[in-house]
């Protein structure tokens, strides 16, 4: 038993002092003709480790990003740097989706070569890997060009041995990174078969949202009238039955096929990628906070979204021809009158799907036309389920209106995208919820009849359907309020600015025990998580340390760490271990993914691992690997005041009493 526990311990120890290097690379370049090359860079990501897509939106985890040394005056890039298939998951604990890769990743940069002398092209990358830690990894890679002779026609061109290239495989060269690992673990080089199944579910959520934007634009007051009128050309200008269901359907599938075709436009004109990285685009946030306000004015009764009406005459012409033909102007007839209704529903699900990326807008305008071409072609073919309708009335306006509401709240998602991006601070949590409790205890309002709007009918009563719509609504409304003190609010997790986005981190109204003041800070100190000092300069911490007699926690972290916000929000949180984090120890946190640069005088290259050392986060992850031989974070150790290691580092332990024993041991050793 002694023998395993020993084990056990080494085991951990040796765990911790171990310099992680998760992803493998390898690289070659393809020659596409004369002066255009293909460099093409692999991963291959150990087993349950993660590392990101270069379009993962901000907030969450760190992209990865590349660099392309010496292209002035040597070579241009065609297009952007394309990436292989990732998955996209919602991360509860930053409030955003993160696009990333397992298992493996590939990366393909078309170059133009402009110098016909250039005989290498240097590409530096830096990415974020995951597993229960994150590390900060970064790689250089070296592109041997072959000699080419190109003659002054450029139609001939031949390579130094007389081959000519013709989509040849020019070079493979594997480039491994710089970091040792003291264990090394075969990776999966076939690649994640499974990719595309986090796409598949995203595709299913945005059907089934489309879907029911169509189900309620069919009970609004331009279309819901039209359902009998429909059916009823249908089934009596038909010369049988059967004539009759036949071209219902006709119809509902013409229905279905305009606006697949609009979802398909949508992302012929953007393309498919590039919609990914429009999501996080300042001004594509900013263009559709816009344009959802004005879609729910509209709704709201300000003005009607309307097209010309020649636009429906011609089309209502053209509808008379008969056939197939006539039946699909008859449904783009259908698709104009209405426009002012489903205008800004299909505005909306196409701004969403847009923000989704990929096949998004095609599926999402086929969720939206099947529910709205559905009722059409089952009541042709089931004449008497007509009399199960209810008669239109002002109910139509109140889903109109409702609808508007919906719109309005959801256009401060997209403002507050753009204001997370910038990092402006001006759409905070606490004002976000306000604007949202103000917008849905309106509806509430309205729902209960004491608030008139331009189009609504005169009312005696509530209809049961409406008061319990009213009570819904303001059940929501009184759930948001608790979100300005702090609440979590994880009913509506993703929509609102993350927690730690606030003018108070712990919500309205907290006291000044948990949130010090800046005057009852240390010098250099801040307030951190849950109120507790930090400093976040390591000579400084230090300095404190020993002015006031106390050890130190050391914190490796990152802004992008996950499990690093988990020991946070779920461990540090704890009274028992807040209390010694605020009294016992000085805490240093040092971020190793800062990406302010040093002043150039503080620039070096590292001794350790030969890199430059350019940022401040640069500089404390070579500190982390060069004293401890690890790369990982989190990553606590306890120190005395002169920074001498008084425990053994551990990482991320999200057992709090297993932590609270190990910070106090190292208090105690201190104490001896």
């Amino acid at each position: 038993m002694k023998k395993i526990t020993f084990i056990l311990l080494a085991f951990t120890f040796f765990a911790q002092g171990q310099i992680l290097n998760p992803v493998k690379w390898k690289s070659k370049v393809v020659q596409k003709s004369a002066t255009e090359f293909e460099l093409v860079m692999e991963a291959t990501i150990e087993n349950e480790w993660h590392m990101y897509s270069q379009y993962t939106p901000d907030g969450g985890a760190l992209p990865t990003v590349f660099d392309f040394k010496n292209a002035k005056g040597n070579y241009s890039l065609v297009g952007k740097t394309k990436e292989s298939p990732y998955k996209k998951v919602f991360n509860d604990i930053f409030e955003v989706d993160e696009y990333y890769f397992a298992k493996s990743a590939q990366f393909k940069q078309l170059i133009k070569v402009t110098n016909p002398k250039l005989k290498e092209v240097k590409v530096f990358v830096e990415y974020q890997a995951c597993k229960e830690q994150c590390i900060q990894q970064d790689n250089t890679f070296t592109f041997q060009l072959p000699e080419i002779k190109i003659e002054e026609s450029e139609t001939s061109v031949a390579l130094v041995d007389g081959t000519t290239p013709n989509d040849s495989l020019v070079q493979v060269k594997d480039t491994m990174n710089t970091a040792q690992s003291l264990v090394a673990k075969d990776a999966d080089p076939t690649g994640d078969s499974s990719a595309p199944v986090e796409e598949k579910k995203g595709l299913w959520s945005i059907f089934l949202l489309a879907f029911v934007g169509g189900f309620a634009a069919l009970l609004t007051p331009c279309v819901f009238p039209m359902i009998p009128m429909t059916v009823s050309f249908f089934t009596k200008q038909s010369k049988t039955k059967a004539e009759g269901k036949r071209n219902a359907i006709l119809y509902g599938v013409s229905i279905i096929l305009i606006y697949v075709i609009l979802g398909s436009l949508v992302t012929g004109i953007f393309g498919a990628d590039s919609l990914n990285a429009l999501s996080t685009n300042v001004w594509f946030n900013l263009i559709f906070f816009g344009l959802l306000v004005f879609f729910a004015a509209s709704f709201l009764g300000a003005f009607e979204i309307v097209l010309p009406n020649s636009w429906a005459n011609k089309v209502d012409q053209q509808a008379d021809r008969g056939g197939f033909v006539g039946i699909l102007f008859m449904a783009l007839a259908l698709a104009i009158v209405s426009f002012s209704c489903t205008g800004p529903i299909v505005g909306t699900l196409l701004v969403e799907a847009a923000s989704k990326g990929g096949l998004a807008p095609i599926v999402g305008m086929l969720g939206f036309s099947s529910a709205l071409a559905l009722p059409f072609m089952l009541f042709a073919m089931f004449p008497g389920w007509m009399n199960t309708l209810p008669k239109s009335g002002g109910w139509l306006n109140t889903v109109k209106v409702s609808l508007g509401f919906l719109e309005l709240a959801l256009a401060f998602k997209f403002l507050s995208n753009a204001d997370l991006v910038i990092q402006a601070h001006l759409l905070e949590r606490e004002v976000f919820l306000g604007i949202w409790i103000a917008i849905f205890g309106t509806w509430a309002v309205y729902l209960f009849g004491k608030l008139t709007l331009p189009h609504d009918s005169p009312m005696t009563h509530l209809s049961i359907g409406r008061l319990f719509m009213a009570i819904f609504v303001t059940i929501f409304t009184i759930y948001l309020i608790p979100g300005l003190w702090g609440a979590p609010l994880k009913i509506i997790s993703g929509f609102p600015p993350p927690m730690t986005y606030s003018e108070s981190p712990m919500g309205i109204g907290t006291s000044g025990e948990s949130t010090p003041s800046t005057s009852s800070l240390p010098a250099h100190a801040e307030a951190g998580p849950h109120g507790i000092p930090v400093f976040h300069d390591y000579e400084q911490g230090l300095a404190y340390a020993k002015k006031v007699g106390k050890p130190v926690l050391l914190d490796f972290t990152g802004h992008a760490c996950v499990n690093c916000r988990k020991m946070e929000d779920f461990v540090w949180s704890k009274p028992e271990i807040l209390a010694v984090l605020k009294e016992q120890v000085v805490l240093i946190s040092l971020y190793v993914d800062d990406k302010r640069e040093l002043p150039k005088s503080a620039q070096y290259i590292s001794k350790e691992t030969g890199k430059e050392i350019l940022t401040i986060g640069n500089k404390w992850s070579d500190y982390q690997i060069t004293r401890y031989k690890n790369n990982a974070q989190p990553y606590y150790i306890v120190l005395d005041s002169d920074g001498q290691d008084i425990s053994k580092p551990i990482g991320y332990t999200p057992d709090a009493e297993a932590y609270k024993k190990w910070l106090e041991e190292g208090i105690f050793q201190f104490k001896k």
